[in-house]
């Protein structure tokens, strides 16, 4: 099996999965327990919590542990909706957002907060001034992804925050595909709030990662004991926590050779299956976009129809967000691109991560190209 689609998930690196097995077997105990055991299980997470801040420029009590990045960023936007309930509100976000932050923007809008989605160009890029013409007197936050998750197309988010530094507004973007993959330092974004996942950069399913700047109040996700300061109570997936903390560590620490190495698979792929299809189309900017990560369409065929014949010959790759697949809707990322719903139904994703090879972008492309020319013989 070649396995293409890690833009949905990640395997968890051998050297993690090593880190974090004693806390699911012998050092099983309890972080908010007064023994030694559960004393071994706070240090792990206070570790984890130096190696998440230290791999993206933050400090150490900017960072709390949740579930995912979906929670991370479903909680950014009720708090900031909270915290000025009173008050009109205005949230600037994009028409390509993941879901996530989508249905949060599409709930709040029922309460009566006012929100813009801005439109992008046929690249998937956001405009700089857009943002700036969008900003309202009450305007309380704007909410934008720094990379794509469908097409990986990388936003200009140190630019906005800039734009947004002179302006009382706070800014959040949602980089669960971008932690890992390429360099993130908030302080150069220049972000409130930055969110991300474990399980896209090689750690465990069941963690996220949400920044918060010093200074700015965040009322708690969850009520009940003190863990995570307060503010998110239960008791911590420890060993999820200890994986997220190594796989940061890691993943950073290869994101230039592993780059350099993604972008070459990626360019090779393209190149393999435009010389046998001259027609696909490469979806989003083809050079300003995640390393490992392309979109393609191949118009008069269905994407859904490729990925499963792809699966039968043993590659795994998507059609859209594993979020939304199985829906048969056309992906929203590339319809707001300017492709038609067939256009964008005709679309299939593949995305590389550290345990793929140059070996396997050969197989990758014939694969594609004789399931396309099965299709297209088959209408």
């Amino acid at each position: 099996m070649i396995y293409a689609d890690n833009a949905a998930t990640t395997r968890i690196s051998d050297s993690v999965f090593e880190k974090m097995l004693p806390f699911l077997c012998d050092q099983y105990g309890n972080a908010s327990s007064q023994y030694s055991l559960g004393a071994k299980a706070k240090r792990a997470i206070e570790r984890a919590r130096k190696q998440v801040a230290a791999a993206i420029g933050a400090e150490l009590l900017e960072i709390t542990f949740t579930s995912g990045g979906s929670e991370a960023n479903s909680w950014v936007l009720r708090c900031v909706a909270d915290t000025y309930r009173n008050e009109p509100m205005h949230i600037v976000t994009t028409a390509i957002e993941h879901h996530s932050v989508l249905n949060a923007c599409h709930s709040l809008e029922q309460t009566g907060i006012e929100v813009t989605y801005l439109p992008v160009d046929k690249t998937g890029c956001i405009s700089v001034d857009n943002v700036k013409a969008a900003i309202k007197p009450h305007t309380k936050l704007v909410s934008i992804m720094l990379a794509n998750n469908e097409i990986g197309t990388i936003q200009p988010i140190a630019d906005i925050g800039l734009l947004l530094k002179g302006e009382n507004v706070l800014f959040h973007t949602d980089a669960v595909q971008s932690v890992g993959h390429i360099p993130v330092d908030v302080s150069d974004l220049r972000v409130d709030f930055l969110t991300a996942s474990a399980h896209k950069f090689n750690g465990a399913k069941g963690t996220g990662i949400l920044y918060k700047r010093s200074g700015l109040d965040l009322s708690p996700l969850v009520f009940g004991g003190e863990q995570e300061r307060g503010l998110r109570a239960g008791t911590e997936n420890v060993a999820g926590i200890v994986a997220a903390g190594y796989a940061i560590e890691e993943s950073v620490g290869e994101i230039a050779d592993t780059s350099k190495r993604l972008k070459a698979m990626v360019e090779d792929t393209v190149n393999g299956i435009k010389e046998k299809i001259p027609s696909v189309r490469v979806n989003g900017d083809s050079e300003c976009r995640l390393p490992g990560t392309v979109n393609l369409c191949f118009y008069g065929v269905s994407g859904e129809s490729l990925m499963h014949l792809l699966d039968l010959k043993g590659v795994c790759l998507s059609t859209s967000s594993a979020c939304t697949s199985g829906k048969g809707e056309p992906s929203h990322v590339l319809l707001a691109l300017g492709l038609t719903e067939q256009q964008a139904k005709s679309a299939i994703r593949i995305s590389y991560g550290k345990y793929n090879c140059a070996d396997e972008v050969g197989k990758v492309v014939t694969a594609v190209c004789d399931a396309y020319k099965k299709i297209v013989e088959n209408r």
